[in-house]
């Protein structure tokens, strides 16, 4: 399973989502990918640590897409193991900025989706974290992917990017990728004393909107888990949000079924 995580809006959480429910799954004993295709490389420094320095990375990936000289190699060459037991990352770094008109200029967008479709023989899960904007990383995330969860934090802002995203996912499978499929939007940061958090999850569940039912409640814990790089499952298991991932996890597995 391939599985994206995408908000064209910024702060949302989607590193966060990506690193703690993909952390869920390697605890399980399931072999787990975590793709990092953001610049600003928060997932790769989340489950790696700011002093490990991957050998090579998703940029040295897409680099060598754009030399037809080179021996394509092996996408798994790309990944470094993390400290945690079935858990990988192909890592981010600022080089993707610089490539990004690079890969557009020489149409390889579909080089991802053939990498991931390798490297899912060897992982049975792939999570995938994107840059927050619809462009050439989020797209061949969005090519290559099989779900796609949408991150949401219930203010106003969001609620107008959502409506814009929902239309462009519907765009792209439509154009691009027929079994792409939203999973569904995950409710983050969620404050259940506040009447406006409340008030905007009910209209959109009024609006018929795939509102996944276990929300992420905001808590100090994330960026204590941020700050240790670990996630919440090995930082503080009995933790409430812990437990909300896990929830959130176990109701994926369920609707996949």
């Amino acid at each position: 399973m391939i599985r994206v995580v995408f908000n064209q809006k910024g702060g949302v959480g989607k590193s966060t989502i990506v690193c703690n429910l993909a952390a869920i799954a390697a605890s399980q004993g399931i072999r787990t990918l975590v793709v990092d295709l953001d610049a600003q490389a928060n997932s790769t420094r989340y489950l790696l640590g700011s002093e490990t320095a991957p050998e090579a990375g998703v940029a040295d990936f897409f680099e060598e897409t754009l030399s037809y000289r080179l021996r394509a190699r092996d996408p798994a060459e790309f990944v470094t193991p993390s400290p945690f037991e079935n858990l990988a990352v192909m890592a981010a770094d600022g080089r993707l900025a610089e490539l990004q008109n690079k890969l557009e200029s020489k149409f390889k967008i579909m080089k991802l989706g053939e990498a991931l479709a390798t490297l899912s023989k060897e992982f049975k899960q792939i999570w995938i974290d994107t840059p927050p904007a619809l462009n050439f990383y989020t797209l061949s995330a969005l090519i290559g992917a099989d779900r796609c969860l949408i991150p949401f934090d219930c203010d106003e802002f969001s609620r107008q990017a959502l409506y814009r995203l929902m239309d462009n996912v519907d765009e792209i499978r439509a154009d691009h990728n027929k079994k792409l499929k939203v999973e569904g939007i995950v409710v983050n940061q969620f404050n259940a004393r506040s009447n406006l958090p409340t008030r905007v999850v009910e209209e959109l569940i009024a609006e018929k909107l795939p509102v996944l039912p276990q929300y992420i409640s905001s808590s100090i814990k994330i960026k204590e888990s941020h700050e240790a790089c670990r996630p919440l499952v090995y930082l503080e298991p009995g933790h409430k949000v812990a437990q909300e991932y896990r929830a959130l996890y176990d109701l994926l597995g369920k609707r996949k079924r």
